[in-house]
């Protein structure tokens, strides 16, 4: 965890105004650039010291054999992890023949600043070395959002003695990574994961392209420069199977400057040949040296001032809060823009942590804020889902089950979870697929999505359900031994979020075969199969427990003993990594929000009564050794009326990355946590909910905060929501009026007509207890004061997924 203020509160960038070699690997998935496509996390131009060195490329992978102690029937054989591509960030410098590296001489100031506004990544140092030459180095990066296959770097050098610089800019592929993995196995096939095909260097270009042993992927990057120094200055340029170096060498004098431009361009295919690989990045370093630097960055920043025009969340009165989510729509932003038709990871490009898979973290984390922000996004998302139907498809039949089977980790669709109860028997990710498709429908109105992509996603989804599922003699529907949202809470029957979601996706596949009977009939479905459907949807199983009067987060759930929390300390969190499996999966122990997270997706089958009783219920017993539950529970606990632990998850939920309180931020960014921080405040505070084509609003504010505005997207129309103690406004920035609910009551928002109403407070209740040690709170400063606005509580610390 981050123990000290590494990074200046402030509302529109991220600055670190030092060095900081303990949390260097942190700082550099916070410092990360990427577009989608391309990822560059935030390391040292000069490549060294580094934390974990990371260049990627959406959807490029290597192979390798999953271990297991003893075989099994449909254990997936092979793994898929993200590998570092090649780097193209690389400048290194001589100042005399001195290398510039930090670890030696005497670093004089160092400063890095992440611009949320600008899109670019800017770092300013003063260095002498061992020889006492002394250098300001100053450097711009970015990762362009409008040219999709490029990034970029302004590399600039003055001395303040008389000095001969040398200025080596590099393409170089296989760098020695850290040991990131126990299994020899996986070790072994990224150890140089990529084999060299051609290099080419020549005047100010450089080339190289490789591919893959087992994945057959075939990856190009071309790097090209502009050099500005002084007449004197002379270049040369050569290569080898792994590397590609540009020379650039002159003699400066204090008040000279050497200026280095370099545009990098990348391409990857599993298909296309070496020629057209190789002209696919010639073309893109092309359309970068057509712009020039400095219309990459015009372009970035006109890019971004559309984004914030309709995305920005303005938060009075937590400052901290303001700047992480800002922090978070734009890693989010990263991570999609330009995915285009691949997938979300879990760390976005930002690092390798999870193997660079994706999870049902894309469709209730990600895509929900997405939808209300950027929805263009979200369609592309759902076709990568769609493409790897044939994966899927195969999965289920393996499994002896109907439709589509989609895994719980995956790059390009094969399941790649080698452990069945927390992750193979997640089967709710297909229904969480299926919401964020209804969602997306709902919101966008994209017919020819529905009948292109959401159909076939729809019924292939259901199809499973419903030969997952059996009726009872009662007549019954019951989905048994299967592992929901709690991984503690493994192999159940009738989990209560998986039931409700596949529920949803019975009826809403049923409703879009009889709108698109065309599609259906191509899928072969008839009206027996979706009445099928819609017998087991109206027939669910709901657990619920009249003698307590709440419901069981999966049957049988409360008969179970409670896990001896007393006997627990802090050091033994998270528990996955200290207790038994088999003792976890017994108890009433919870990982991460679950009946609590069926509340909020699926709000309308629960009271409020029973919101309220079971969530008083769950609290105690849910440890969150899980990144994705601190936002969860902080919309459920802000819609029950404890607006005080509400703020504190928020918290928990926005300051993830920036305080590192799950101590793994080194690996990459949590992508849905950082979602989860907008969630937390716009459903959470805003109390937004979307029900059928409605958007609901039910306001309240925590007492640290003066005043939250955001504003969404619904239907080709923009509505902005500015949210004080005493009311809600509603103003329609863009298109036609817009029906809307406030705490219950109708309302029509039409342009030039804002309509504002009264903020509701809920009646107030005896707050629910959290496990010893587990009260979700912020690290107190190295000034022994609190972060603002801020009780301190028992925070907890843990590392966790």
């Amino acid at each position: 965890m981050i123990t000290h203020s590494a990074f200046v509160v402030e509302p529109w960038c991220v600055r670190e105004t030092g060095l900081h070699w303990d949390v260097l690997a942190q700082s550099e998935s916070v410092f990360a650039l990427s577009n989608g496509h391309i990822g560059w996390r935030g390391n040292l131009e000069e490549g060294e010291p580094h934390g974990l060195p990371g260049s990627y490329l959406n959807g490029v992978y290597e192979q390798h054999p999953l271990p297991y102690a003893e075989a099994g029937y449909g254990y997936p054989e092979s793994g898929q992890t993200v590998i570092n591509i090649t780097n193209g960030k690389l400048i290194r410098l001589l100042v005399d023949d001195e290398p510039f590296d930090l670890r030696y001489g005497a670093l004089r100031s160092h400063e890095r600043v992440l611009d949320l506004r600008g899109g670019l990544l800017h770092r300013t140092c003063e260095w002498t070395s061992p020889a006492g030459k002394t250098v300001r180095v100053r450097s711009t990066r970015l990762v362009s959002f409008t040219q999709r296959a490029v990034a970029a770097i302004a590399y600039e050098v003055e001395p303040l003695d008389d000095v001969q610089l040398v200025i080596q800019s590099e393409l170089v592929a296989n760098e020695q990574l850290p040991t990131l993995t126990g299994d020899p196995r996986v070790a072994a096939a990224l150890e140089s994961p990529l084999r060299p095909e051609e290099h080419s260097a020549h005047d100010l270009r450089l080339r190289l392209v490789h591919c893959t042993a087992a994945s057959g992927l075939r990856v190009a990057a071309a790097a090209d420069h502009i050099v500005r120094g002084p007449r004197s200055t002379q270049t040369s340029a050569e290569s080898a199977g792994d590397v590609a170096r540009l020379n650039v060498i002159t003699d400066l004098r204090p008040g000279e400057t050497l200026r280095l431009e370099k545009f990098v361009s990348y391409g990857w295919s599993g298909a296309r040949s070496l020629p057209a690989l190789r002209d696919q990045v010639e073309a893109a370093l092309a359309g970068a040296r057509s712009s020039g630097w400095q219309g990459l960055v015009d372009q970035q920043r006109a890019f971004l001032d559309d984004f914030w025009g309709h995305a920005d969340v303005e938060v009075d009165g937590d400052p901290e809060i303001q700047q992480a989510v800002r922090f978070a729509l734009y890693h989010v932003l990263q991570a999609a823009a330009r995915a285009e038709q691949r997938a979300i990871p879990a760390k976005g490009l930002t690092g390798s942590g999870y193997d660079g898979h994706a999870f049902w973290d894309t469709e209730i984390f990600v895509l929900p804020l997405l939808s209300f922000v950027y929805p263009e996004c979200v369609a592309d998302a759902l076709r990568w889902r769609q493409d790897t139907l044939p994966a899927a498809r195969s999965r289920a039949r393996q499994l002896g089950l109907n439709g589509a089977a989609f895994p719980w980790r995956t790059i390009d669709g094969p399941e790649c979870s080698g452990y069945w109860p927390a992750g193979a028997a997640a089967f709710h990710i297909n229904a969480d697929i299926a919401h964020a498709v209804r969602r997306y429908l709902s919101l966008a109105d994209d017919v020819d999505f529905e009948r292109e992509t959401g159909v076939e996603l729809l019924v292939e989804t259901a199809r499973l359900w419903h030969s997952l599922g059996h009726h009872d003699s009662n007549g019954r529907f019951h989905i048994d031994g299967v592992t929901g949202p709690d991984e503690y809470s493994a192999v159940a029957d009738d989990n209560t979020y998986t039931n409700l979601m596949a529920q949803e996706n019975l009826l809403a596949a049923a409703d879009a075969a009889e709108r698109h009977t065309e599609q259906a009939a191509a899928l072969g479905v008839d009206d027996e199969e979706t009445a099928a459907w819609r017998d087991a949807a109206e027939a669910m199983t709901v657990p619920y427990n009249s003698a307590l009067g709440i419901h069981e987060q999966s049957a049988g759930f409360t008969r179970r003993q409670v896990w001896d929390f007393a006997a627990t300390g802090p050091d033994d969190y998270p528990l996955m990594l200290h207790s038994a499996y088999f003792d976890l999966y017994r108890k009433q122990v919870i990982k991460q929000a679950d009946l609590v997270m069926a509340m909020y997706l699926r709000g309308d089958a629960f009271t409020e009564d029973h919101k309220a009783r079971n969530f008083a219920y769950y609290e105690p017993l849910t440890v969150r050794d899980s990144s994705l539950s601190a936002c969860i529970q902080a919309v459920i606990a802000a819609e029950v009326g404890h607006l005080r632990l509400a703020y504190d998850y928020l918290g928990e939920a926005a300051l993830m990355d920036l305080d590192d309180l799950e101590k793994n931020t080194r690996d990459g960014l949590h992508i849905a946590s950082l979602a989860g921080s907008w969630i937390a405040l716009v459903a959470g505070f805003g109390g937004m909910r979307y029900h059928g084509e409605t958007v609901h609003f039910a306001p309240r504010l925590s007492e640290k905060l003066r005043r939250l505005a955001f504003s969404v997207h619904v239907r080709q129309r923009c509505l902005r929501v500015e949210i004080t103690h005493a009311q809600a406004t509603y103003t329609l920035v863009e298109g036609e009026p817009l029906q809307i609910r406030h705490c219950g009551e109708p309302l029509t928002v039409s342009r030039g007509a804002p309509q504002s109403r009264p903020v509701k407070q809920p009646a107030a209740l005896p707050e629910p207890s959290q496990p010893p040690g587990r009260r979700p709170g912020r690290p107190a400063r190295p000034d022994g004061k609190l972060s603002p606005g801020k009780g301190r509580g028992d925070a907890r610390f843990g590392s966790a997924t």
